[in-house]
């Protein structure tokens, strides 16, 4: 058994350290780096507006660790944000939230789908909700709120890129990961890396073909397995968190350990 980390490098850790420990072996192959987009005036006028918003959803401690450094650098203070509602994806955007005294929501299921069920967005006294995000990020999310007339604000905080080492790494592996008879599990938690490692197979499509992948919700797991390259041949399953602690248990059941 093999699994392929893509994690972003400074959160790999988590989830290769542990079942390094357990003899399982873990190639770190991150598929998204995180450039801070840099500030500029249509963020300042963002942050002004950010006055009148009911609900800010932070969609990452990336998101959460650039906006609230820019909240700063506005003038703005989280005091005058006290009448705000706060939406975090995930365990570790909360965490880093609660660091800075901010409550968070988070959804049992960390996608679009898992916040939209949230019972503070089924309030009709909703109006206007601010997104802390990347370039690319929750639009299926964003589009549903705007269909239901709610007003938006997009921060743009942060720009999404496969690392240029990441090709070169995969290169490098890409004769052992094609031979071997290992069992591959690949974690995937975004279309937008979900596109990245489709690229890095176009020359290998047999390899695409014969992982496993671990797929944040419902949407991502279909989105692979109706992937054209694929041709009906995929294995996916879908979690809820792609947190290291549910792949953990996942992969040692899977060794027969747990």
């Amino acid at each position: 058994m093999l699994l392929i980390n893509t994690r972003p490098a400074h959160r790999a850790q988590a989830l290769s350290a542990p079942l390094r420990e357990f003899a399982l072996e873990v190639l770190d192959l991150p598929l998204l780096e995180l450039r801070p987009v840099a500030w500029n005036a249509t963020l300042l006028r963002q942050y002004q507006q950010l006055l009148h918003a009911q609900i800010i959803v932070v969609v990452s401690p990336t998101a959460a660790e650039i906006g609230l450094a820019y909240l700063k650098q506005s003038g703005l203070s989280l005091a005058e944000l006290a009448h705000v509602q706060w939406i975090a994806v995930g365990a570790a955007t909360a965490e880093y939230l609660a660091q800075h005294q901010i409550h968070a929501h988070v959804p049992e299921v960390e996608t679009s789908e898992g916040m939209l069920s949230l019972p503070i967005l089924q309030q009709s006294t909703v109006q206007s909700v601010a997104f802390w995000r990347g370039e690319g990020g929750r639009q299926f999310m964003m589009q549903q709120l705007q269909q239901q007339g709610i007003q938006l604000l997009n921060f743009v905080l942060y720009t999404r890129h496969c690392p240029d080492k990441t090709a070169v790494m995969f290169q490098q592996q890409l004769p052992y990961l094609q031979h071997s008879k290992k069992k591959i599990y690949v974690c995937i938690s975004s279309e937008a890396s979900w596109l990245n490692w489709q690229a890095l197979c176009q020359n290998a499509p047999e390899l695409l073909k014969k992982c496993h992948y671990l797929a944040l919700g419902e949407r991502l797991y279909r989105l692979i397995l109706t992937t054209q390259n694929l041709d009906g041949q995929a294995q996916v399953t879908a979690f809820a968190r792609l947190a290291p602690d549910v792949i953990y248990r996942y992969l040692l059941e899977q060794k027969g350990l747990a």
